[in-house]
């Protein structure tokens, strides 16, 4: 529409020509407005961030000269004064406030750097950042800048080596712990290899220990095997033999029991009934002999005196055929005959004797007879 006007996004518009209130111009943003043509005019001012960079010669607090190199990020502020004094300022000449930023920071930068030491710049570059921003803050919004970041890139001694040397203990600390770090690591890394190849020593050895457990079982096996035939003969050979052992055993057991049924047992039944008839007989001949002596006495007595003249007469004869020799006459022969019939009673009372003493009479003596 003519004479409608709209700023872009990152842009403020700015109409002049007209009565404002407090300001020199009018500042419209993020929407459009109505501007008069030949009576308004209007500007647009950048709200877009923009980059310094300070690489600037500064010299510490200890003498030294560094060389510090610094990127800064700034843009106008969104309030309406700051786009009122960026815009009396830069409205012509946007690229000035890049420019003007730049040496604000240099000289904001070796007023800083000059009053700390090389150690506080190199260990402490957020300190340094901090104080040049505090430093500068003020300066910045007079012209309606302000700073979105500040970057220290780089301090350089230039060849000075004093940053060199600084840095050198620590970067022997350093090197020394990655040494150590290394030797560590190597170490962990034999000993992870030794217990690797132990490892695979154990399992090897196992692996042999089994296959040789395996081949011993298997052998084993092969010999049991082998000698299942003969070992199962041998087997039931001695079982036969057993058998025949035992089936001996009690073949004689029983023929033990038919002897003794057969020849023991009639033997002992026989020896028994002939003591028992032997036993008996022996009483009845004592019963006889008892007998005879009792009732027989007498009679044998009689007898044996009955033939008591025949034995005498016997002996007579004997007598008779002798050549005897008689020396004292009548007495000599009365002496001969005492004799002869004291021989005679002798032999009486002998077989008186004999016959009382036998158990059954042996003969039977004969009367005398009258030759």
């Amino acid at each position: 529409m003519f004479g409608y006007r709209v700023p872009a996004p990152d842009q403020a518009m700015l109409v002049s020509g007209g009565k404002t209130e407090g300001t020199p111009f009018r500042v419209v943003t993020g929407h459009g407005a109505f501007v008069l043509p030949f009576i308004r005019k209007t500007e647009f001012l950048s709200l877009a961030m923009f980059e310094a960079e300070v690489s600037e010669p500064c010299v510490t607090k200890q003498g030294i000269a560094l060389n510090v190199t610094a990127v800064i990020a700034a843009k106008v502020g969104n309030d309406i004064e700051s786009i009122v004094n960026a815009g009396q300022r830069f409205l012509s000449d946007q690229n000035q406030m890049s420019t003007l930023t730049g040496r604000i920071f240099a000289g904001h930068l070796r007023s800083i750097i000059g009053s700390m030491t090389v150690e506080e710049i190199i260990t402490e570059r957020q300190k340094l950042a901090t104080e040049v921003l505090d430093g500068s803050k003020e300066e910045m919004a007079k012209m309606g800048l302000i700073v979105d970041a500040l970057q220290i890139q780089s301090i350089d001694d230039m060849k000075l080596g004093y940053i060199a040397a600084m840095a050198a203990p620590h970067n022997a600390r350093i090197k020394q712990a990655a040494q150590i770090a290394q030797a560590a690591a190597d170490q962990a890394a034999a000993e992870a290899e030794q217990q690797s190849l132990r490892k695979q020593a154990e399992f090897e050895r196992e692996t042999a220990v089994t296959k040789a457990g395996y081949a011993a079982e298997t052998q084993t096996a092969q010999a049991k095997a082998a000698q299942a035939g003969p070992l199962a003969q041998a087997q039931a050979q001695r079982e036969v033999i057993d058998a025949q052992t035992d089936l001996a055993q009690r073949q004689a057991e029983l023929r033990q029991q038919q002897l003794a049924a057969e020849v023991v047992k009639p033997a002992e039944a026989e020896a028994q009934r002939i003591r028992i008839l032997a036993k008996a007989d022996a009483e009845r001949t004592e019963i006889q002999a008892a007998a005879a002596a009792s009732n027989n006495r007498v009679a044998l007595d009689q007898l044996l005196i009955q033939q008591l003249p025949l034995i005498v007469e016997k002996a007579a004869a004997g007598l008779s055929t002798a050549n005897v020799t008689v020396l004292n006459g009548a007495d000599g022969l009365s002496e001969i005959v005492s004799g002869l019939v004291g021989q005679g009673l002798a032999i009486f009372d002998s077989l008186r004797a004999g016959v009382g003493s036998s158990s059954e009479p042996t003969a039977e003596l004969e009367p005398a007879r009258n030759d």
